[in-house]
């Protein structure tokens, strides 16, 4: 399986599904079957599909005929690495649809990290969907892997939850600090705080935040504190708090928040929104990397110029925001180097133990062309 990536994002199968799968079971040809057919033992059979070369031309070929006429197709390759117990391969598990794994840049970069990793180490990857509890539960259990590492943006006590009862190692990445869980992170909240003050001290006062989603209910609007307080995603809980705390300290007091789903429809209601409610803004703050670049392009689509009319700063580091026109000032994380040390965590790696390591990765303010002092 080294170097595979194998995909984990069925729904868990209903009663009608369960039934045809223990039918269809039962009338799955067998080695025993072939060798009945063949008329030979089935360490024969077994020794034509394992290892040819003890079998003699003539049987291998009885025994092929055989289980063509059948339609054996050979042993199945779970039940052998379920033997061996391992199956070489760390499942990759996030919440969202299959197709998010993809589309999203930090996304991207993290399972290239944990891709390349994996190949060096002999291993394969396997993307597990975590769409919604009943979803996670069952892909979870059934996942063939040795291992998960977990995207714990949010819902991150639950996945946790899920992998231990699978009993299996995992790492949880971006996920609050506990002593009885491997986790890989960053400080969210001294990165949030950096990039607030990076636009104060360019002396930015009229400052909108954007943010991605803070809950799964597809909300998209003004964000209050309650809302952020009750937040599934962890990560936004922590970028939020340091941004309005970077606020306060600054004598700038509220700041309108608004949250999308970090998609162009939902960024360009949220610019248009902002815009109109806060005709003075003069710097966007985006959670994320990806919201900062689709602010960006609301704004030239309204005629106005990043960073003379507005300035923008992102979150994540991405080679999507280092190359964007202009460059995305924003604090950068060492997204690739989360998903090795996870699967370092997962394999072994320099310093094998006890579950409760902790990794924690440093943040850069990197400053691109996308923040500038407000002319007004």
């Amino acid at each position: 399986m080294a170097g595979k990536i194998l995909f984990a994002g069925s729904t868990p199968p209903d009663d009608n599904q369960r039934g045809e799968q223990s039918i269809a079971m039962s009338s799955t040809v067998k080695l025993a079957d072939v060798a009945r057919a063949a008329g030979v033992s089935q360490g024969t059979v077994s020794n034509v599909f394992n290892r040819p070369d003890l079998v003699s031309e003539a049987l291998r070929e009885r025994v092929e005929e055989a289980a063509r006429t059948l339609g054996y197709r050979g042993p199945d390759p779970r039940g052998r690495l379920l033997r061996a117990g391992r199956v070489n391969a760390i499942g990759v598990v996030s919440y969202g649809p299959l197709p998010g794994f993809f589309e999203d840049p930090y996304m991207r970069e993290f399972l290239a990290g944990v891709a390349r990793r994996c190949q060096a180490r002999g291993a394969g990857i396997a993307l597990v969907s975590a769409l919604d509890d009943e979803v996670a539960a069952w892909n979870i259990r059934t996942a063939l892997v040795d291992g998960f590492i977990l995207s714990c943006m949010a819902d991150g006590s639950r996945l946790v939850e899920l992998a231990r009862k699978r009993g299996l190692p995992f790492v949880a990445v971006d996920f609050q600090s506990r002593q009885d869980v491997d986790i890989v992170k960053v400080d969210d909240y001294a990165g949030a705080r950096e990039a607030a003050r990076h636009l104060i001290a360019l002396g930015h006062r009229d400052i909108a935040v954007i943010t991605y989603a803070s809950d799964t209910d597809g909300y998209v609007g003004y964000v209050d504190d309650r809302r952020v307080a009750r937040s599934r995603f962890e990560v936004v809980r922590r970028r939020l708090s340091s941004y309005r705390e970077a606020f306060a300290e600054a004598g700038l007091g509220e700041r309108p928040v608004f949250e999308t789903q970090a998609d162009s429809q939902t960024v360009e209601t949220a610019v248009g929104r902002l815009l109109a409610d806060y005709p003075a803004t003069t710097a966007l703050l985006c959670t994320s990397d990806l919201v900062a670049i689709y602010a960006c392009r609301s704004l030239r689509g309204r005629g106005l110029t990043v960073p003379d009319d507005v300035s923008v700063v992102g979150f994540d580091g991405t080679p999507e925001a280092a190359h964007h026109q202009p460059s995305i000032t924003t604090i950068a994380q060492p997204i690739a180097d989360k998903g090795a040390a996870a699967v370092d965590l997962i394999l072994g790696g320099e310093a094998p133990g006890a579950p409760g390591r902790s990794v924690m990765l440093p943040l850069e303010l990197v400053v691109g062309g996308s923040t500038a002092a407000p002319r007004r």
